[in-house]
């Protein structure tokens, strides 16, 4: 699947506030080795140098583009291309971090285990997952996918999967020392037209979009605005307000 960095931050204040505030209950005080999964353009990765400036940081992430962006800042990091499920390291981490990566995985419990077998002893598996798959602006991508005549070729595109606190619970309980899960949701006040739009369209967005092509992929997303407006309308001071609901998990080995 395709990323555009560009579009990705054009809330980049919005993104990095769940991932400065994950980072925030992370107990470790002078991790040596410390990891982003899902690094992206290493807007996280900041985070995690600023606070951990002595670390031995890296940052992982499929897309070429994505890294690209990361490789081209000032961010003191070693950058590796790869995905998540076939990642295997050498040596173990005091730090495994991931803001906003690993609802695009399937057997989250399988990967969950891994992940925490990867860390030292006491070392920490810290990461954040939007859980807004159920709301109009998710629900409507996938309703607008089912009901046009591009519903062949949308119907196994790559989808998000909707973990739980109890879920997440369940499997790390018995792998952990401490385990802190909480769930927030930020009221994202959105400002210009189709703000909605503009905030999936660099995430949740991405596989339909990428699916399609031409007058198609025009139509498709003329529909989807169209039910945007009219679940979340601007308000009088032209500006839109987004509910938007993250999972936090932080767990202790």
């Amino acid at each position: 699947m395709s990323w555009d960095p560009k579009v990705y931050l054009d809330f980049e204040d919005e993104r990095t506030r769940p991932a400065a505030e994950l980072l925030a209950r992370v107990p470790q005080k002078s991790p040596e080795h410390v990891i982003d999964l899902g690094c992206g353009p290493g807007n996280s990765t900041a985070l995690l140098a600023r606070r951990w400036p002595k670390s031995k940081l890296e940052g992982l992430d499929s897309s070429e583009a994505m890294l690209d962006q990361a490789r081209r800042s000032a961010i003191r990091a070693t950058w590796h291309s790869g995905d998540i499920p076939s990642w295997k390291p050498a040596k173990r981490y005091d730090v495994i971090y991931a803001n906003a990566a690993l609802h695009w995985l399937d057997k989250q419990d399988e990967l969950l285990r891994r992940l925490m077998s990867y860390l030292e002893p006491k070392g920490v598996l810290a990461f954040q997952v939007p859980v807004n798959f159920n709301e109009p602006s998710h629900r409507l991508m996938r309703e607008v996918a089912a009901e046009g005549p591009w519903a062949a070729r949308l119907k196994n595109v790559r989808n998000m999967v909707l973990g739980t606190a109890e879920g997440y619970y369940d499997v790390l309980e018995p792998l952990t020392a401490a385990l802190d899960i909480w769930q927030t949701t930020y009221l994202q006040v959105l400002t210009g037209d189709d703000a909605v739009y503009r905030w999936v369209s660099g995430t949740g967005l991405r596989p339909f979009l990428n699916a399609l092509e031409g007058s198609e992929r025009e139509a498709y997303v003329r529909e989807y605005k169209s039910r945007l407006a009219a679940a979340y309308p601007a308000r009088a001071s032209a500006k839109t307000l987004f509910p938007f609901q993250r999972l936090f998990v932080v767990a202790t080995r």
